[in-house]
């Protein structure tokens, strides 16, 4: 018989028990005040804010003409403007910086806006999109890993990929090509003519300028409303004078030493970021990437609402990085800002201002994701560790253009010895006579 004082067994409260289940939709399931506190903080912070990009009209893979519902749809060369290949009808894309209120409020950002098509990519997001044709009724497969359009090989409808996919293939916006690929050929031989002296042989012989690609390039386009804070020490010269003699001569200075504090608020509007592992890998041992860096700016501002039409005839690369992993770099660029903002504050400390503490607060962001145009010339230089990969690329709006050469090293190495015997010989005249 059972003691009566004995208290009742404590239920199990571990894996598999009546208490182990799982929390309600919008429940955390633990309590957040006995967290530390950033994962507090990361728990408790708002879900990012999403403006919706997508073009409810396009969604079946339909781009029509308005005047006569062709679907042949190409960008006219040289402007923003789309054109009907049946009817030559012309018109113009939404820019989506007025379709969307991009350009206002940047002092009122707080948290993290993202739009639509910058929203993280789900692993799992397949490559194929796959559109019923409306005209005759067969599956139009696209293959968003390489290309954004297909025509239909029974009625020939063109087909786009315009619905906001999750595998990164789909942005916000594109920033049509202007350079046509004529002048770009002509940009690239330009820049390579005059360097045509030091480069490498085989390069020489390979060279056909002809080859280049016009490819859209995925960047996130970051608006930013931050403070930063930054302190170091400023010197401020009083004295300068020279001991010793001859060769053992030197000069001293002689300064006073002073703690700068300084503190800024500033925005930031249209900051790009490369949203491709790839093209953002800079090691220079392996490839010249970072020229493409050398041809920004892009007028981003005139960037139009997604139409997978503007890429017909060019390729793309899909964006593989999310905003969180781009927040970094962000925040780096920031700094960078920061530092030119107070510059001009420190004039006074003419011996410079060495910057020990740096702190940045992004107090709001706002993210859209984007295509720029690039017209681009590779060339692979056979060497060890897989060689060297040389890019000469176009900015495709501004024509503006940067490269690398391979060059011969022997080459170098003769002009820079016949240089300096040159130099040698005119100073030892001019301390004979």
């Amino acid at each position: 018989m059972p003691n009566a004082n004995t208290p009742p067994p404590v239920p199990p409260t571990g894996p598999g028990s009546p208490q182990d289940v799982p929390p309600l939709p919008g429940e955390l399931g633990v309590d957040p005040s006995t967290l530390p506190p950033p994962i507090r903080d990361e728990l408790l912070k708002p879900d990012p804010v999403a403006i919706d990009t997508g073009s409810a009209e396009l969604k079946d893979g339909l781009n029509r003409c308005p005047k006569c519902g062709a679907t042949d749809i190409r960008q006219k060369p040289g402007s923003d403007l789309l054109v009907c290949l049946y009817c030559r009808h012309e018109w113009h894309g939404q820019r989506v910086e007025e379709e969307f209120g991009l350009g206002a409020g940047l002092d009122q950002l707080r948290g993290t806006v993202v739009a639509s098509g910058a929203r993280d990519i789900a692993a799992d997001a397949s490559a194929l999109m796959t559109f019923k044709c409306a005209g005759c009724g067969a599956e139009v497969t696209v293959n968003t890993a390489n290309a954004m359009t297909a025509r239909c090989h029974w009625c020939r409808h063109v087909f786009g990929v315009n619905e906001q996919v999750a595998n990164g293939a789909v942005p916000d916006a594109v920033l049509p090509f202007h350079i046509k690929k004529d002048d770009a050929v002509a940009r690239i031989r330009q820049f390579v003519d005059k360097r045509r002296l030091f480069a490498l042989k085989a390069f020489k012989d390979q060279f056909t300028p002809e080859n280049v690609v016009g490819v859209y390039l995925p960047y996130m386009i970051v608006d930013a409303n931050a403070s930063a804070d930054v302190g170091g020490y400023g010197e401020v010269e009083t004295r300068r004078y020279t001991r010793g003699e001859g060769d053992k001569k030197q000069t001293y200075y002689d300064a006073d030493v002073y703690r700068v504090e300084r503190q800024v608020d500033f925005t930031v509007d249209d900051l790009t970021l490369e949203s491709s592992t790839e093209r953002g890998n800079l090691d220079a041992r392996a490839n010249t990437n970072n020229i493409i860096n050398a041809i920004l700016p892009f007028d981003t501002k005139n960037a139009v609402k997604w139409n997978a039409s503007y890429l017909s005839g060019f390729s793309s690369e899909k964006r593989d990085r999310d905003v969180e992993q781009l927040r970094p770099q962000l925040e780096n660029q920031l700094l960078s800002i920061a530092r030119a903002q107070v510059e001009a504050s420190a004039n006074r400390y003419d011996r410079g201002v060495r910057w020990e503490q740096e702190r940045i607060d992004v107090h709001g962001s706002r993210w859209v994701s984007m295509y720029l145009p690039v017209w681009l010339y590779s060339y692979h230089q056979p060497g060890g560790n897989g060689g060297m990969l040389h890019y000469i690329a176009v900015n495709g709006r501004t024509g503006e253009t940067m490269g690398s050469v391979p060059v011969q090293q022997w080459k170098l190495l003769a002009a820079a010895l016949t240089t300096g015997t040159f130099l040698e010989a005119i100073a030892l005249w001019i301390v004979g006579n």
